[in-house]
């Protein structure tokens, strides 16, 4: 069971639960910014919030590496926690922004701090626990992000009934302050002397262009944030515009497509003793293509609610297939960056495939916000192709080492 790793390893037992606290407050803070937004600017909130996240994905791209380098030589236990002082204080600032441009300068601060966060502990967790144990706390970190998506809209309104939105920030920076006290108190490895170079840590984003593995993972990057722009930015179109639903059902598909995530989480550390990382990721967007096209022949066959709710059948199992294909590349990926990293070099290839796997929602998200008016037909059909030609990419570029072609030949002449 993937939880057994909680009560194996005392030291990331408590990191896990940092982590738990800190995505619900980013939930809240989620919500709360939107309806600051509103207030702030009645006429033109969606646009606030767009530009807000586009800061966001802005910040991750362009902090993350350079951050990491500029830290290198840093304890890395001043920098998580510094990073979530940091971010404590932006958010417990905003409830007190009267301008549009104060909320966009808090975001970027708030998200440059995550961009520091968020690799160095995704860096610091193989350091803590052993193999079996590693590939644990990953499916334990996807099921976080994945219950943090399903859980903290629902949280966020039943604290609504009892607080103003203001309240919600007050939370999430109660949130951060907890997740950086769980963190110094935790004992974290010192680094290593080769990891301490900011030569080093700078440069770590070129094992990119030269590791074929990591070049396939970048085709895998963009598959996954084709399929997830296609669930996150066009379910209120699929659900409001075609079906005839309500946000309660916009909510709904959503959950479908974290249910479907969720269920590889939970299955991951059997998945990855009995096929392999390889074989896992790649089959992750052959996944997300094989559910786009059965939905495209399902919504053909059934459109809209007209056949005792057969279009809510197809949709919703559609996204489920299609938050499996993404997790069954997003889980793994810290074993492969794990086994692709030089010497010293984790730390920096964390940040690398941070920005970059980022970069790729850059392209996405305005892509389809724009293919959202297109006919339902269209739209599936070229997010499944897109997605089939970034597997068909990755297959292509990550071919199976020597060695683990003997082993296999082996394990069938047995």
């Amino acid at each position: 069971m993937v939880w057994r790793v909680l009560a194996d390893f005392r030291s990331y037992r408590r990191l896990f639960y940092a982590q738990v606290v800190a995505l619900a407050g980013t939930g809240l803070a989620t919500v709360a910014l939107a309806l600051l937004a509103y207030d702030l600017a009645p006429g033109r909130a969606g646009q606030v919030v767009g530009t807000a996240l586009t800061i966001k994905m802005l910040a991750y791209v362009g902090a993350g590496p350079l951050l990491t380098a500029a830290l290198a030589r840093a304890p890395r236990r001043a920098v998580l926690v510094g990073s979530d002082a940091v971010r404590a204080l932006a958010v417990a600032c905003l409830p007190l922004v009267d301008q549009v441009w104060q909320v966009y300068v808090l975001i970027a601060v708030l998200q440059c701090a995550s961009a520091a966060f968020t690799p160095t502990f995704q860096a610091v967790i193989p350091e803590l626990v052993d193999d079996r144990g590693y590939t644990s706390a990953l499916a334990l970190s996807r099921l976080a992000y994945d219950l943090e998506a399903l859980a903290s809209p629902l949280l966020a309104a039943l604290l609504l009934v009892l607080v103003p939105f203001d309240g919600l920030f007050a939370l999430t920076a109660l949130g951060f302050t907890v997740s950086g006290v769980l963190v110094a108190t935790t004992a974290l490895p010192a680094r290593s002397p080769a990891s301490q170079s900011p030569r080093r840590a700078a440069a770590s984003w070129r094992v990119f262009a030269t590791d074929r593995r990591l070049m396939a993972l970048m085709a895998l990057n963009m598959a996954v944030a084709v399929a997830t722009a296609l669930v996150l930015v066009d379910t209120v179109v699929f659900v409001r515009s075609h079906l005839g639903g309500t946000d309660t059902g916009v909510a709904l598909m959503l959950a479908c497509f974290g249910a479907g995530s969720m269920l590889v989480a939970l299955a991951l550390g059997a998945l990855v003793d009995r096929f392999g990382t390889r074989a896992l990721m790649l089959t992750g967007p052959a996944v997300a293509t094989a559910g786009a096209a059965a939905t495209v022949l399902g919504w053909t066959l059934a459109p809209g609610p007209a056949v005792l709710g057969a279009g809510w059948a197809v949709l919703g199992a559609g996204w489920a297939v299609l938050g499996a294909g993404c997790a069954l590349v997003s889980a793994p990926t810290g074993r492969l960056l794990r086994e692709a990293a030089p010497e010293g070099a984790l730390a920096g290839v964390f940040a690398a495939q941070f920005a970059l796997s980022h970069a790729c929602f850059l392209l996405t998200y305005p892509l389809a916000g724009w293919a959202g008016n297109l006919d339902p037909i269209l739209l599936l059909g070229g997010a499944g192709t897109l997605t089939g030609m970034c597997a068909l990419a990755a297959a292509g570029l990550w071919r199976p080492s020597p060695v683990a072609a003997d082993r296999a030949a082996t394990v069938e002449d047995r």
